[in-house]
């Protein structure tokens, strides 16, 4: 009997000036363990004249996780951070009470042509500290666990895996882990996980029951105790998840939180510009979607 409890087909999304495949949040299922929300951004090829351009925004509730395959984008925001992010490294934004941040082709790319590609993901805080203090942090790709099993190499993006920690500083138990196979090989990790369980495949194809899935598929597992498949050559999949909250989570635009009132003030204050300015940004932003409720 097969463990795929529900299979998501990437969804087109507008994201300002970008095409994006969405994932989560999904009708049948809106959240993975405390991850709400999953953009597969590209590959999309930028000309001379094209570029990223999400002006500042803001969040709440939530922690934000950016990780690019190719290509390059700054990330600005209203504590100060000015840091652009590489293929294989980790923006960690934590919203908390409330944050504020633009993401932006670099000034040195934006007359050339250029590809952007990469996962956006965001992780619900638990209910506790939806409410602490903004904070960011730039993971390099050195810092991240990487290892090699047979001709399979893991790297553990976030949380806690295979007896193994990354130095992204979540806040509940979760982890999320990139899985590269050179030849066709069979996995057994079920031991090593905890909690709800997805499976994102990027690249190549998994096979599970004598079912075959492939690329913009996201799998979500029955149990993830029998988390069993076979990988094909040359193929990268992201395994996620982690412990389901308690409480529901409620999500408006770029709000998350278990208190709807929260969401609301926050909807009032972006509305009326209440929120911090980036320097240099005071002029620029999205504002609230009038078809929003």
């Amino acid at each position: 009997m097969s463990n795929i409890q529900l299979i998501i087909e990437e969804r087109a999304a507008n994201i300002g000036n970008f095409m994006v495949g969405r994932l989560l949040p999904f009708r049948q299922k809106r959240m993975v363990g405390p991850f709400s929300f999953i953009d597969h951004m590209g590959p999309t090829k930028l000309s001379e004249r094209e570029n990223l351009d999400v002006l500042a925004h803001p969040h709440i509730g939530l922690s934000t996780l950016t990780y690019l395959f190719e290509g390059s984008i700054m990330h600005r925001d209203t504590l100060g951070s000015a840091l652009e992010i590489k293929p294989g490294e980790v923006n960690w934004m934590t919203a908390g009470k409330g944050i504020v941040h633009s993401e932006k082709t670099p000034e040195y790319l934006r007359h050339s042509d250029k590809v952007l590609h990469g996962l956006q993901i965001w992780v619900a805080l638990p209910k506790e500290l939806e409410q602490m203090e903004p904070s960011f942090v730039h993971i390099g790709q050195e810092e991240l666990p990487t290892w090699n099993e047979g001709g399979t190499q893991f790297t553990l993006i976030a949380g806690k895996a295979f007896g193994r920690e990354s130095a992204v500083p979540v806040y509940s138990p979760l982890y999320m882990i990139e899985v590269r196979s050179q030849e066709r090989t069979e996995l057994s990790m079920g031991d090593q996980l905890f909690g709800e369980s997805g499976i994102y495949i990027l690249q190549g194809a998994i096979e599970e029951e004598g079912n075959y899935f492939g690329p913009k598929q996201l799998l979500i597992a029955h149990d993830h105790s029998l988390c069993t498949f076979t990988m094909e050559a040359n193929s990268i999949i992201y395994i996620f998840g982690g412990e389901p909250f308690p409480e529901e989570r409620f999500i408006n635009w770029n709000f998350v939180s278990s208190d709807k009132a929260l969401i609301e003030k926050a909807k009032d204050d972006w509305i009326n510009q209440r929120f911090d300015k980036i320097a240099g940004e005071e002029n620029e932003f999205v504002p609230y979607p009038s078809f929003k409720k």
